[in-house]
């Protein structure tokens, strides 16, 4: 059957998610919660048939992925068209810090102009371009499977916007949780959403260490 089914998993909590520091290309490793997170989303997928896992090639992404490709014993493949959005010039700073050095760029950002890219940084029509050509790629390797892409934020962000036919423009409104599960159906026809933001793990995970 010409159908793939793909588990989307953004990387774990990193000490630049806390400061919301623009990481964008930028290699930032797991901090304490990350990797707590990364085993507990591998813990939830370990009983699941995972012919293979895809995570970006970035540390945050790739620990995570490989917390993942363990425990489901899958194999682990370092892909560098599942990184975050790039941000040129933007990369390390705040966003507070670049609306007050830099107002009118904040504002395109903050109303997601599809064309604009920061300095040195990547659109989002070309970042939605890039996305959909890699999901493509590796999902046509496991038609009748199911594989795990582990990326960022912002890949998916566009994950989501392919499957629903939602804008680049359009407000988000939909939650990009750190180890959430998300899921989707991938056929050479299209992408489609199944079910999205499962932090069950998580949230069961937490309950547990908070009585003990």
């Amino acid at each position: 059957m010409d159908v793939t089914r793909l588990v989307a998993v953004r990387h774990g909590e990193t000490a630049w998610n806390v400061d919301t520091r623009i990481q964008g290309h930028r290699d930032i490793a797991l901090n304490d919660t990350g990797r707590w997170q990364a085993t507990q989303v591998a813990r939830a997928l370990a009983g699941e048939s995972i012919a293979a896992v895809y995570a970006s090639d970035l540390l945050r992404a790739h620990a995570t992925g490989a917390a993942i490709a363990q425990a489901a014993n899958a194999p682990l493949h370092a892909e560098p068209g599942l990184r975050e959005r790039c941000f040129g010039a933007f990369e390390g700073r705040t966003f507070a810090e670049i609306e007050t050095e830099q107002p009118e760029q904040a504002l395109r950002w903050r109303k997601r102009d599809p064309h604009y890219a920061p300095e040195g940084g990547e659109s989002l029509t070309r970042l939605q371009a890039r996305i959909a050509d890699v999901t493509a790629r590796l999902a046509a390797r496991h038609l009748g499977e199911q594989i795990v892409l582990v990326a960022h934020g912002g890949v998916l962000d566009v994950l989501y916007r392919l499957a629903t036919g939602q804008a680049l423009q359009a407000p988000r409104t939909w939650q990009l949780t750190n180890t959430a599960i998300n899921r989707l159906l991938w056929t050479p026809e299209a992408l489609t959403l199944v079910g999205w933001g499962d932090t069950q793990h998580l949230d069961s995970a937490a309950r547990e260490e908070s009585t003990t």
